[in-house]
């Protein structure tokens, strides 16, 4: 079994309605490190999710639709699972979280 077969899980912490997207940082959330992410969305109608799951496939360099809700629907603190993830994309999630990606 390879890391592309098993889905990797991220802990996210949303902030909707930012002046500006960002992806990156780190907040100590419930589910442990989570990585910061900023959407112009505003948590209604799960706008702000839908916003987080797009911008976070887009940093981490995967199709949208690898990047699936696993729990928080109503929440800022969620889990995202990315299906298939390519190596080095836990690398590329630590570097995010450290604020050290660029």
């Amino acid at each position: 079994m390879t890391i592309a077969d098993t889905p990797l899980t991220v802990a996210v912490r949303v902030k909707p309605g930012a002046s500006r997207a960002r992806v990156g940082g780190r907040h100590d959330g419930p589910h442990g490190p989570a990585l910061v992410v900023a959407v112009h969305a505003p948590a209604v109608d799960g706008r702000a999710t839908e916003a987080v799951r797009r911008a976070l496939a887009d940093a981490l360099g995967v199709r949208p639709a690898a990047v699936s809700l696993r729990s928080g629907a109503t929440s800022r603190d969620k889990i995202f699972l990315v299906a298939h993830p390519p190596d080095g994309l836990p690398e590329v999630l630590r570097r995010l979280r450290d604020g050290s990606a660029g």
